[in-house]
């Protein structure tokens, strides 16, 4: 009670006061006189201590208030707006900090709001802009989808015409002109069109083989009379054994294409009759290997019927083969030679293989390349199959260009590359064609693991072990020779610098010795 009238004398005497300034002073002198006299008076008492310690606060406390009240007089003295007054225990500061925190956090959350709206309108902007560009990029590549796949399926019937012009967003010269004849039978002004040429790849190809090669094709060119005669000695070779049991039962005559060309028993495609759409187990297909007989790395097969497409998605599947190389055309000089095997477009149910076109380019005027995206309908098992078609191979003839064949052939291997299982290779009837490709690709595929000796008359009765008439005229004979010349030819130019100066050493150093023989044996 004391205290609090202690209190109010105090502030009765700062607020009778006219001078702030002198005002404030004497409040601080009476304040400091209360804290020492108090001191003095009950500094051995404890609780007196520490009721002057609460007395200090609160006469504290009073002086910033009036300190407070001061300051408003001074910036607004006509102001008769209450003082904020505070607490004794200093834990409020009246009604104007909620006031301005209310008024900060409103504030606050209209700039967020206003940030936040504004974030939201720029992302619906963008999503409308990228929604416009995947249309019209979508639209485009539909539109350019539809113009190769006109431009393939006037191809393959035949029906040739100026290809149109081609999309602005269409690479250069990706799509050429296909004036041609009817049936396609006269010679490609140029060698290649393609734009997408691939040079070839560097090998483990031993140079000195590469250079005995090129010595004995050369020869055989060059010669006509030992190319005659190496032919001839090719066409009286009989292959043992060449039983064709399976081929020529009744059940099966339907299925060949042609008679006089049957697969072997020993190396004929097996398929599954518990899976076959007939409950047969026969297919006009021939397993092809290299060096190990386990893994076949091609499969000869004739063009296929109407009614052996089953059949053939079947041996595609059972095989594994992810990659198919055809070489003839659907019809030439108005007949038939393959079935299309394929659908023209969307899908097409081959029993229980069910055969989905992907997409349809042309790469130039020689060849195009299909993608199948292949479904077993029993098991639910997929697979994407590619098909390249080489359309410049006339029956019974040879590629117009060498270049486009060896193109051809370096864009099937790059798609093979790394795998094991058997390419696909037919074309009518799966022996003069496609055993043509076979050998080219079976020669050139030796030098490349740096095989020291190649015998091509020698490789090519391997293959006739196993598929008969394979490379069927003496024309394809001589084009596999100038094929694969050609090839190596390339190799050897593309071949670093410092082998070609070793090779180059090399060869000088034989045809010294070759002279110091020839020398040393008059003297003997």
């Amino acid at each position: 009670m004391v205290d609090d009238l202690l209190i109010a004398t105090v502030m009765q005497i700062i607020v009778s006061g006219e001078k702030p300034r002198g005002t404030v002073r004497i409040v601080y002198k009476v304040v400091i006189s209360l804290k020492k006299a108090a001191y003095q008076k009950h500094e051995n008492n404890s609780s007196l201590s520490i009721r002057r310690r609460r007395i200090g606060r609160r006469i504290t406390y009073r002086y910033f208030q009036f300190a407070l009240r001061l300051g408003s007089e001074k910036l607004s003295p006509r102001s008769k707006e209450p003082i904020v007054h505070l607490s004794p225990d200093g834990t409020s500061w009246g009604m104007e900090l909620p006031v301005l925190l209310a008024l900060i956090g409103s504030l606050t959350v209209i700039l967020i709001g206003a940030i936040t709206f504004f974030i939201l309108m720029r992302r619906d902007e963008d999503a409308r802009r990228k929604g416009q560009g995947l249309a019209s990029a979508a639209e485009i590549d539909a539109e350019a989808t539809r113009d190769y796949q006109e431009l393939c399926r006037a191809r393959m019937s035949g029906k040739w015409t100026s290809a149109p012009a081609p999309h602005p967003t269409d690479p250069p010269q990706r799509i050429t002109s296909l004036s041609k004849d009817p049936d396609g039978n006269s010679p490609s002004t140029r060698s290649s069109t393609s734009s997408w040429s691939e040079e070839p790849a560097l090998t483990n190809m031993d140079i000195s083989t590469g250079h005995m090669v090129l010595a004995y094709m050369e020869d055989h060119l060059n010669n006509k009379d030992r190319l005659e005669q190496e032919w001839g000695a090719l066409c009286a070779y009989e292959a043992e054994p060449c039983a064709t049991t399976a081929a020529s039962k009744p059940d099966n005559v339907g299925k060949n294409r042609y008679s006089d060309v049957l697969p072997y028993d020993h190396s004929r495609v097996v398929l599954n009759t518990l899976t076959n759409h007939l409950g047969s187990d026969y297919i006009n297909a021939s397993t092809i290997t290299d060096h190990d007989p386990r893994n076949p790395a091609y499969i000869a097969a004739a063009g296929p019927l109407p009614n052996t497409a089953p059949d053939f998605w079947q041996m595609v599947w059972e095989q594994g083969s992810v990659v198919m190389v055809m070489l003839t055309r659907l019809t030439e000089n108005g007949q038939q030679l393959c079935h299309r095997y394929w659908p023209e477009e969307g899908s097409e149910l081959y029993h229980i293989y069910e055969v989905h076109l992907v997409s349809e380019h042309i790469w130039c005027d020689d060849y195009l390349v299909r993608s199948f995206y292949l479904k077993n309908q029993r098991t639910g098992e997929t697979r994407t199959v590619t098909q390249f078609h080489f359309l410049s191979w006339p029956e019974n003839g040879v590629p117009s260009s060498i270049k486009a064949l060896l193109e051809f052939r370096r864009k099937v291997n790059k798609s093979y590359r790394g795998r094991s299982c058997p390419i696909v290779v037919h074309c009518s009837d799966g022996s003069g064609r496609t055993g043509t490709y076979c050998l080219i690709d079976m020669v050139l595929n030796r030098m490349a693991k740096g095989a020291k000796e190649i015998d091509i008359a020698a490789t090519l009765e391997h293959i006739r072990d196993q598929r008969p008439r394979t490379v069927a005229t003496k024309k394809q004979f001589e084009f596999v020779l100038m094929a694969v010349a050609e090839e190596v030819h390339a190799i050897l130019k593309a071949l670093p610098p410092h082998l070609q100066q070793q090779q180059e050493k090399k060869e000088k150093e034989k045809e010294k010795e070759k002279e110091a023989n020839e020398k040393e044996k008059p003297n003997n």
